[in-house]
């Protein structure tokens, strides 16, 4: 019993143990924990194994096949065949056979016509073993086929490879919003402190008679509306906690300690070089994709044209067959008789009713219209990172400019507060000057992750591979 509560104390504080872990991040880990374990970067390197052996499948139609194959036959009643009666002698001893047979068929005895004899062919069970061999020797559609299979790994490869950017941009936008969270509740909880003070003081000199209720009650309904805020940010917390861990590829309730701050992550993604950077459309992974697809749609065509061209196939067979009335099959001295095969075989196409144009008809529209797609995604992606460069700008000039207008708005908020107590200020300007603040201080947590936001999506507009 000792044991037992000795395994289960053990079993208890290593599960609490592991539901407890703590993992540390800095922005730049998070990143490559989620390209290693995110389930999008795993579901990905399974499509690009699925696509090898799917290379290798297409492959093994052109290669040597084997078969072997086994029959065993037993009759319960034999076939009877008819023989015309003038092609025997009718002897004696040949009715007398004949009648042997149909006495040992009961009550089934079959009529034969006039002027035939029944017959029975062969023994009641036999055995036939072969193995064949067959090669493909031409078929255009096979190797149109090898060539797609080629190509859709090289897909599968940059699919990949797309989904480690998403995953990059993905990861910093969980990470950013987890900080942006942290700070609201930072900031919230100060300004709580504050007005509950300001709110404390207010109602003394109310008390007094040195001021008209209705500035405190003023100051206890922003209170009122800051901790209802407070109670929303640690719920929209938790929830951010999870995004990122899911963005991670980890257990959502994973618990996560973050290494890196706000303010300096925005101050470290600032880069003005990266708007004057020289965009690349042939090397854009997108564009790639669009040209993968573009020569699926061209080796489609290819292979519906291939499908006029005649195939040819040749094979070898070897095999054995034995006869007995009983299963003796297996016996030594059981008698077996061999027969061997090479054949070759052309297959011709003539005449499909027009079925084989129409779906040539149908890939040389596919073609074209993967054309039109390629030329429209080289546009969409020159325009997609002119807009990048423009948004990430614009987020670091917000940025500069919220950062002074929170210092101004704390100084206007701090000035009305000490006129407010001083009697020559209305609580109405007062909380001017406080829902001003809290204004000016949810656009600066904003502009940071903006910066930091934008300058992910301009990466990935830009094509920047993951260092």
């Amino acid at each position: 019993m000792k044991r037992i509560l000795l395994a289960l104390s053990i079993t208890f504080l290593t599960t609490l143990n592991a539901q407890e872990k703590t993992m540390t991040f800095s922005l730049d880990d998070a990143i490559k924990f989620a390209l290693e374990n995110s389930y999008n970067t795993k579901a990905a390197r399974n499509e690009i194994s699925s696509a090898k052996e799917k290379v290798w499948e297409t492959t093994t139609i052109g290669l040597p096949q084997i078969n072997a194959k086994v029959d065993y036959q037993n009759f319960l009643k034999q076939p009877v065949s008819l023989l015309p009666a003038a092609a025997f002698d009718n002897t004696t001893s040949t009715v007398e056979t004949v009648e042997q047979y149909f006495n040992l068929q009961a009550n089934s005895r079959p009529t034969a016509p006039e002027g035939f004899i029944p017959v029975v062919f062969g023994t009641k069970q036999n055995m036939n073993a072969a193995v064949t061999l067959t090669q493909l020797l031409f078929d255009g559609s096979y190797l149109v086929g090898l060539q797609a299979a080629k190509t859709f790994l090289k897909i599968s490869n940059q699919a990949e490879e797309k989904t480690e950017l998403i995953t990059r941009e993905a990861v910093i936008n969980a990470y950013g919003n987890v900080l942006v969270t942290e700070n609201s509740v930072a900031i919230l909880k100060k300004n709580i402190q504050i007005l509950e003070k300001n709110y404390q003081d207010a109602k003394k000199i109310f008390e007094n008679g040195f001021n008209e209720e209705e500035d405190v009650e003023q100051l206890e309904i922003t209170l009122g509306n800051l901790k209802n805020q407070l109670r929303n940010v640690e719920n929209m917390q938790a929830i951010a906690y999870q995004m990122l861990n899911l963005s991670m590829g980890n257990p959502i309730d994973t618990k996560l300690i973050l290494t890196d701050s706000l303010d300096g992550l925005a101050t470290s993604n600032i880069n003005l070089g990266l708007i004057s950077e020289t965009f690349s459309v042939d090397n854009h992974i997108d564009f790639k994709i669009a040209e993968n697809d573009r020569e699926v749609k061209r080796l489609m065509l290819k292979r519906e044209k291939s499908m006029f061209l005649p195939s040819l196939n040749a094979f070898v067979n070897y095999g054995a067959q034995a006869f007995s009335d009983s299963f003796s099959f297996f016996n030594n001295d059981q008698r077996w008789f061999q027969s061997s095969l090479f054949g070759v075989g052309l297959n011709v196409p003539i005449f499909s009713s027009f079925g084989k144009n129409a779906t040539t008809a149908q890939a040389k529209i596919a073609l074209e219209t993967a054309d039109l797609r390629l030329e429209e995604t080289k546009q969409r992606l020159s325009l997609q990172a002119e807009k990048a460069k423009s948004d990430y700008q614009f987020s670091i000039e917000n940025y500069q400019t919220a950062k002074r207008n929170v210092g101004l708005a704390e100084r206007i908020e701090n000035k009305q507060r000490i006129k407010f107590f001083e009697g020559i200020s209305s609580s109405f300007d007062l909380l001017q000057a406080q829902n001003q603040l809290y204004t000016q201080q949810q656009n600066y947590i904003q502009s940071m992750l903006d910066v930091i936001a934008k300058k992910a999506t301009l990466e990935n507009a830009l094509n920047i591979p993951i260092k």
